[in-house]
């Protein structure tokens, strides 16, 4: 099923280097050290407290995050000097999402009995640090997307969170408060374009722009899974279980170069979650690892190849084998690697 609630916004698609420039001169730079780091090579955005504890029976894999970076290292996919490190998202910069009251209870503690149970998680201040640091990189890697045309974080996808309350293992929205910071730290109102391939649809970010004609929200997800109650996004891919490689890479390939010609972002955020993988615990789909890798090389080389700038995280994925998930959800660096060394980036 389909489905797109309005018009797209006219406009000429917006070339890198007017982007880079604009970045420099007109948005307030979230990361201090922004234009000065040191490495050339693809942006990799990561911090050490995009972790907490959790009790050792917890169905998130909470460990998956430092190995992502880890097994990056070892397999010399990247350098240490390619990490970029965020700030903690401040108080501030949430509220351009999410709701005071919220936002207070979160923070302080005050959050019912029967709201952990919605999120999954037990508040503690670990958690609210790590949300917080974790919302932090996304936004760091759509700011470093805009200077270098493309950027990955090691964490990220927390599209279940609606402005007031969590949901489904998220608390803070990243996607949306990064959407929606890029498109106010401009003078044009930058266009954002978020691609949600997470089994799961993004029901919290859908919420949160339905009547934002700057952000356009695209999700392929599983119809039969989490959440029961599906928001509207500006289109909505439904699919069935069980779908594999073949015909899952075709529904993407289908959709998302006419929307890029057609909504001409300025801006990409790109929701890679390996959910969908046929291991995943609460996927329902077939794709493979090679599946996942050919549908995120075209994702980030369709995008990339029209002079949009790409921020990539890595979304849901879920297994008590944490290596094996962490490998997984490598896919999208090693595909973004690719993309950045083919164009010369």
């Amino acid at each position: 099923m389909t489905c797109i609630k309005r018009l797209f916004s006219k406009g000429p698609r917006s070339k890198v280097a007017w982007l880079i420039g604009e970045a420099l001169t007109s948005c307030r730079c979230f990361h201090a050290e922004l234009v000065r780091h040191e490495s050339s090579a693809l942006p990799v955005v990561h911090h050490s407290k995009y972790v907490c504890d959790l009790a050792p029976n917890h169905r998130f894999p909470m460990g998956k995050f430092p190995r992502v970076l880890q097994c990056l290292l070892r397999d010399q996919v990247i350098t240490e000097k390619q990490v970029w490190v965020p700030e903690i998202a401040s108080k501030d910069l949430l509220s351009c999402v999410h709701t005071e009251d919220y936002l207070d209870n979160f923070i302080n503690g005050k959050i019912s009995e029967q709201e952990q149970r919605r999120t999954g998680f037990p508040w503690s201040e670990g958690i609210v640090r790590r949300c917080r640091y974790e919302t932090g990189g996304t936004v760091l890697a759509a700011e470093v997307a805009l200077q270098r045309g493309l950027a990955c974080s090691t964490a990220g996808g927390t599209h279940h969170a609606f402005p007031s309350y969590g949901s489904g293992f998220c608390l803070l929205n990243d996607l949306a408060v990064a959407a929606k910071y890029m498109m106010d730290n401009s003078p044009t109102k930058r266009k954002v374009l978020i691609v949600d391939l997470d089994v799961h649809q993004g029901d919290g970010t859908a919420f949160i722009f339905k009547e934002e004609p700057s952000v356009f929200t695209f999700s392929v997800h599983c119809g039969k899974n989490f959440p029961l109650r599906k928001q509207q996004s500006d289109l909505d891919i439904s699919v069935e279980d069980g779908l594999e490689d073949k015909d899952y890479l075709s529904t993407v390939e289908a959709h998302l170069p006419w929307l890029l010609e057609t909504f001409c972002p300025d801006l990409v955020l790109y929701d890679a979650g390996v959910d969908p993988h046929w291991e995943d615990e609460l996927g329902r789909l077939r794709l493979t690892d090679q599946g996942l890798y050919q549908r995120d090389l075209f994702v980030l080389k369709t995008v990339v190849k029209r002079g949009v700038p790409i921020a990539a995280v890595i979304g849901g994925g879920y297994s008590r084998d944490i290596d094996r998930l962490a490998l997984r959800h490598s896919i999208v660096h090693r595909a973004a690697t690719q993309v950045w060394r083919e164009c010369g980036m």
